[in-house]
């Protein structure tokens, strides 16, 4: 099962319970019909990082086409108490909203609308919850998954972290956003049944613990897989067991057989001391063409560190730590009013906080990357009203919304909206690349930032600026509302 949009279960009732009595409420107080625009984006990016990756959105695509409640949904909420009314409209239910989303692959950076909705709010308020769970699980992981990439510098990176994952979707789904990101990929069977990621699988200590001895296992698993052969070597002492074992199964089973051997992992110990001593073993006996591997608790750190210290390894299986994205576990997209329309005319909505940074973006709204047109690199992001269009011909004044006298005029650039319309009136009209296009994408995109922005700490802050016209929009509404 490998086609887009393959995924039918029924996920309408995956909601939050209060979706469920504000859209009955929205009905009851006749505001059921109005038509809303909501922005789902996020405020702070994970690891403290200087960007993020949105994935999720043919999971979100897949999940809204097959929005319908079945008479046990029906009978379910009818006993919960909600108005006779409202439980005809959901007998009846048929969606019908507008939606605008990021492509999967791309850079994001905070306070920008991942995906836009417009459509009555009885519908838009109720998609809250799924919107959420499918965009903020995969961007985290998409997120992780890049930054350990980059730290590896070139060496392949497998995500391995399913058995660590936090259930059966969090495992598939999360092997998918991490080959988005730039992992190889996955020891997810179903990833590769479903999506086409490569599958791969390494020998497990438990195999060497059944035999005897670990040569006798290691001639076990040669003499099963010749063509193959990865042989696990830290069970009992990788340097005065482990290795020599292999290197004589190597010779003897492998080599002796005409082929050549794939691989040996290090699970544990000093990974750099003992690869750059694997190393040297594996080409004294003839073997430089052999792989090392290593596995134990990664993440980009880690590794960061184990390639600046010489680490002989070819690939890096990272298990739990990616899966879980472990130290920075939560994604904190939300999903906000920002326009109620009434007879044709939008009426922009805000948030007010005594907390600046959840102050919201009032408006329908466009978002918009300018590209340096000879360095091809992207120079910022610009959120515009709906209606606004970029000429690339003329000159551009951006300005920071926080501190407008911080100012830079842009010229020779390219101004790309970054949206795509998904959903037209209830019914997509987004073709979704394949998850391979997707991570070649998703490469180009990440080669576009400056290397400033990559940094891992104290990352440049990508701006996100708003246009004149959006930002006058904006105070205008908080001096009203504020009495200033």
């Amino acid at each position: 099962m490998t086609g887009k949009y393959s995924d039918t279960r029924n996920l309408t009732m995956l909601a939050d319970f209060y979706e469920f009595v504000m859209a009955n409420g929205l009905l009851a107080q006749d505001r059921g019909k109005t038509v809303t625009y909501f922005d789902m984006f996020f405020r702070g990016l994970p690891d403290g990082g200087g960007f993020a990756i949105t994935a999720g959105l043919e999971q979100l695509i897949e999940s809204l086409q097959n929005l319908r409640f079945t008479k046990p949904d029906i009978e379910y909420l009818r006993n919960k108490g909600f108005h006779p009314d409202f439980i005809e409209y959901l007998t009846d239910f048929e969606f019908c909203c507008d939606i605008w989303a990021v492509p999967e692959g791309t850079p994001v950076f905070p306070g920008e609308p991942l995906v836009t909705v417009r459509g009555p709010a009885v519908q838009a308020q109720f998609i809250e919850s799924i919107i959420l769970l499918c965009i903020n699980h995969q961007t985290l992981i998409a997120t992780k998954a890049n930054r350990i990439v980059r730290a590896a510098q070139g060496r392949e990176v497998y995500e391995f972290g399913t058995r660590r994952a936090h259930g059966a979707d969090a495992a598939l789904f999360g092997a998918r956003a991490a080959y988005i990101g730039g992992c190889t990929g996955t020891s997810c069977t179903p990833a590769e049944l479903r999506f086409g990621i490569p599958a791969a699988a390494t020998m497990t200590h438990s195999w060497v613990q059944m035999f005897d001895n670990e040569k006798e296992a290691f001639i076990a698993f040669a003499e099963e897989y010749p063509d193959n052969c990865s042989l696990l070597v830290d069970t009992y002492d990788t340097l005065k067991s482990g290795i020599p074992n292999a290197l004589e199964v190597f010779r003897d089973y492998v080599a002796a057989k005409g082929f050549r051997p794939k691989a040996i992992r290090i699970d544990s110990g000093d990974l750099a001391y003992l690869s750059r001593k694997a190393r040297r073993m594996l080409d004294e006996a003839g073997f430089s063409d052999c792989e090392i591997v290593a596995s134990n608790s990664l993440d980009e750190y880690i590794i960061r560190d184990m390639v600046s210290q010489g680490a002989k390894v070819d690939t890096f299986l990272v298990g739990e730590r990616l899966i879980t994205s472990a130290s920075s576990p939560v994604f904190g997209g939300v999903y906000k009013l920002s326009a109620v329309e009434t007879e044709g005319k939008i009426k922009p909505c805000i948030k007010l906080s005594d907390n600046v940074t959840k102050i919201t973006i009032p408006c329908f709204k466009k978002l918009w990357r300018l590209f340096d047109r000879d360095s091809g690199k992207a120079i910022a992001d610009l959120l515009t009203l709906a209606d606004e269009e970029i000429d690339e011909n003329e000159a551009y004044e951006l300005f920071d919304p926080d501190y407008t006298w911080k100012r830079k005029t842009v010229t020779n650039f390219i101004a790309r909206p970054l949206q795509k319309k998904i959903f037209d009136k209830g019914k997509p009209v987004y073709d979704s690349p394949d998850v391979h296009q997707i991570r070649e994408y998703c490469a180009e995109q990440i080669d576009s930032l400056w290397e400033e922005v990559l940094r891992f700490e104290n990352p440049h802050n990508y701006y996100v600026d708003l246009s004149q016209k959006l930002w006058d929009e904006k105070k205008s509404l908080t001096d009203s509302i504020t009495g200033r």
